[in-house]
Protein backbone atom coordinates (compact mmCIF):
# COMPACT_ATOMS: atom_id res chain seq x y z
CA UNK A 1 0.00 0.00 0.00
CA UNK A 2 1.66 3.26 -0.80
CA UNK A 3 1.66 6.18 1.57
CA UNK A 4 0.34 9.68 0.53
CA UNK A 5 3.12 11.78 -0.02
CA UNK A 6 3.80 14.52 2.84
CA UNK A 7 5.43 17.23 1.25
CA UNK A 8 5.47 19.66 -1.86
CA UNK A 9 8.05 20.18 -4.10
CA UNK A 10 8.87 23.33 -4.82
CA UNK A 11 7.22 23.18 -8.01
CA UNK A 12 4.20 22.30 -6.75
CA UNK A 13 4.21 25.26 -3.73
CA UNK A 14 4.68 27.39 -6.99
CA UNK A 15 1.49 26.08 -8.73
CA UNK A 16 -0.61 26.29 -5.99
CA UNK A 17 0.37 30.27 -5.32
CA UNK A 18 1.16 31.12 -8.12
CA UNK A 19 4.32 32.53 -8.14
CA UNK A 20 7.68 32.49 -9.58
CA UNK A 21 9.93 29.50 -9.59
CA UNK A 22 12.23 31.72 -7.52
CA UNK A 23 9.72 33.06 -4.92
CA UNK A 24 8.56 29.32 -4.39
CA UNK A 25 12.27 28.20 -3.86
CA UNK A 26 12.86 30.98 -1.35
CA UNK A 27 9.40 30.60 0.36
CA UNK A 28 10.52 26.87 0.71
CA UNK A 29 13.74 27.83 1.53
CA UNK A 30 12.45 30.06 4.78
CA UNK A 31 9.99 27.42 5.81
CA UNK A 32 12.64 24.77 6.14
CA UNK A 33 14.87 27.40 7.60
CA UNK A 34 12.52 27.85 10.11
CA UNK A 35 11.54 23.99 10.95
CA UNK A 36 15.67 23.41 11.38
CA UNK A 37 15.97 25.90 13.77
CA UNK A 38 13.14 24.19 15.72
CA UNK A 39 15.16 20.87 15.39
CA UNK A 40 13.51 19.15 12.97
CA UNK A 41 15.54 17.27 10.04
CA UNK A 42 14.74 18.76 6.66
CA UNK A 43 14.90 18.15 2.98
CA UNK A 44 15.88 20.60 0.76
CA UNK A 45 13.53 21.62 -1.98
CA UNK A 46 10.78 20.22 -0.40
CA UNK A 47 8.08 21.59 2.32
CA UNK A 48 5.67 19.44 4.64
CA UNK A 49 2.50 19.86 3.50
CA UNK A 50 1.14 20.11 6.87
CA UNK A 51 3.37 22.88 7.79
CA UNK A 52 2.83 24.48 4.60
CA UNK A 53 -1.05 24.81 5.69
CA UNK A 54 -0.04 26.14 9.00
CA UNK A 55 1.47 28.92 8.15
CA UNK A 56 -0.36 30.10 5.25
CA UNK A 57 -3.70 31.52 5.84
CA UNK A 58 -6.67 30.23 4.90
CA UNK A 59 -4.72 26.81 3.09
CA UNK A 60 -6.22 23.31 4.21
CA UNK A 61 -4.32 19.92 3.53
Amino acid sequence: MAQACLYYTAQEVMEILGVSRAKAYKLVRELNEELAAKGYIITAGKVPKKFLAERLYGMTV
